[in-house]
């Protein structure tokens, strides 16, 4: 997947690079040209110093070099310095016998710096033409590279830090203005990715840079889209539960009617049948509209009021003992005072679902047991468990369960709906919901903890 970050960074640090290094190069040839031009400065001096002291006399050159002068010329602690003076001819005046002559023409007065080799060593030259008494003579002066060679080290040097150091700036300046610069970005991701799956409130534009705009615009469009369709889904869900509750209830008025009137066996087994099913589609349609009314998406907040949560499960109970009696079922409680906030009837949906699934998964003759506390400490709230002694909950399926329509096995009827119903409201009631093994491995304890 292609980056921002990394096409930016490219895009800016390979040119800052390439500008720094024609920098660095530009700031060699500022520190080394006025060196060369000072050294061929003083080869030049030297030469207009010997010209100074040459004379025509008798028609013949003459130059009046004491050998401390000349001494004094030579004189260099790295460099060796030489020197030649000839006249038009080529004849030798003063100074070295191998000094080569000047590659081109000379202008009188004019010096002119080259490149040469004397000795085995490369030198710098400077070469002028010197006229008098109708005469001409050439004098040049050259020296070894070695100062030049140690000056022009001592400044890549001092230039390789300097540079390394504008450069790792440059480089670290563009990276924290990159990052800088994709904050909104990375605020806008950990937003979304702390959005649980139904929260589908628009993003806050507040603070978003301009650049941005159409985007949290694009998403805010595509939420309002989804919250719609979610919308009518749920509007739809309730509705078809709402309105099958009350013909499937005179329905099964009529096939008990039916069944109290008809003694057939036949007829009474096919009416057994059909209440059986009518029952089931009760529940179910019971369960649909219990999970609409469950949507996390779809909850007040200011439906919530303190409840005393063990009269609640202490109501809720009554209505299971002719189920747990029908399996033989021991089904206990341990209630003690416990309050908490919520809605009261999603908690006697989340209280029904619970007791309802234990029964239905324990074996005849197994125990159920409801328990109700208020946890220790700061941080404890209500606690709701329900214990059972059933077959128990692999910890690789604890978390499928609470997906809808899911069922452990086909050997109990049930829709699959009752622990994402749980889920649900657990959820919107900010509790924390977990599946333990029962004592000794055996069965499972399901355990709501309310927020204090």
């Amino acid at each position: 997947m292609p980056s921002i970050r990394l096409r930016l960074l490219k895009w800016l640090i390979g040119p800052i690079l390439l500008i720094n290094l024609a920098g660095g190069a530009l700031t060699y040839l500022l520190a080394w040209m006025p060196a060369q031009i000072a050294f061929d400065q003083s080869l030049s001096d030297a030469a207009g110093a010997l010209g100074a002291r040459l004379a025509v006399r008798d028609g013949q050159w003459q130059i009046d070099l004491p050998r401390q002068a000349e001494q004094v010329l030579r004189n260099d602690d790295t460099d060796a310095v030489y020197f030649t003076v000839r006249d038009a001819g080529g004849g030798l005046i003063a100074g070295d016998a191998d000094f080569a002559a000047p590659r081109r023409p000379l202008r009188a007065l004019a010096p002119q710096a080259y490149d040469a080799a004397l000795r085995g060593e490369p030198v710098r030259t400077v070469a002028l033409r010197y006229d008098a008494g109708g005469r001409s003579a050439t004098i040049a002066v050259a020296k070894t590279l070695r100062k030049r060679v140690q000056i022009r080290g001592a400044i890549v040097r001092a230039l390789i830090p300097l540079e390394a150091l504008v450069t790792l700036a440059s480089v670290g300046l563009i990276w924290f203005s990159v990052s800088n610069g994709l904050l909104p970005l990375n605020r806008m991701r950990n937003d979304l990715n702390a959005r649980g799956g139904d929260a589908l409130a628009p993003i806050s534009d507040t603070d978003v840079p301009f650049e941005l705009g159409p985007v949290v615009h694009a998403f805010n469009g595509l939420l309002d889209r989804v919250s719609v369709g979610a919308k009518a889904q749920h509007d739809f869900l309730a509705n078809v539960a709402h309105q099958l509750r009350t013909p499937l209830a005179g329905l099964r008025t009529q096939l008990e009617w039916l069944g109290a009137r008809h003694s057939e066996p036949e007829t009474a087994y096919s009416i057994k049948l059909m209440l059986s099913s009518t029952e089931r589609m009760i529940r179910q349609t019971n369960q649909l509209l219990a999970l609409a009314r469950a949507e996390p998406s779809h909850f007040e907040k200011t439906r919530l009021e303190q409840l005393e949560l063990n009269l609640l499960v202490e109501d809720a109970i009554q209505h299971f003992v002719e189920q747990a009696a029908l399996k033989s079922i021991d089904l206990g409680f341990d209630l003690l005072p416990t309050t908490v906030m919520g809605d009261r009837f999603l908690l006697r949906d989340l209280i029904d679902n619970l007791i309802d699934n234990a029964i239905r998964y324990t074996q005849p003759h197994g125990t159920v047991t409801v328990r109700c506390v208020r946890e220790r400490g700061e941080q404890g709230g209500g606690l709701l468990a329900v214990e059972d002694s059933g077959p128990g909950i692999a910890p690789a399926k604890r978390e499928l369960v609470f997906g809808r329509f899911v069922r452990l096995d086909d050997k109990t009827t049930g829709s699959g709906l009752g622990l994402a119903i749980v889920r649900d409201i657990a959820s919107a009631h900010g509790a924390r919901i977990a599946i333990d093994a029962g004592p000794g491995g055996r069965g499972a304890i399901f355990s709501v903890r309310f927020p204090r």
